[in-house]
């Protein structure tokens, strides 16, 4: 594997892990494009509008539901 020099304390450390086994230092800084990078996720999407769009279907979905039942009671 290989290893490089910490910036901080100058120990040998795996460049793989995440921080420093000596001093703590990151050794990677935890950003919006690296965590967009490692976990695919999109940011940009509006999750109040899918919200609402959710819970606008289940309304009328409900309603219709509602509505069945009571012409066919």
């Amino acid at each position: 594997m290989e290893k490089k020099k910490c910036p901080q304390c100058k120990n040998l450390i795996l460049k793989t892990s995440p921080t420093c086994l000596y001093c703590g230092r990151p050794n990677k800084f935890i950003t919006k494009e690296y965590v967009n990078k490692k976990w695919n996720i999109d940011n940009n999407k509006n999750v109040f509008d899918y919200i609402f769009n959710n819970k606008y279907l289940i309304f009328i979905l409900f309603l219709i539901f509602t509505i069945v039942v009571i012409i066919f009671n």
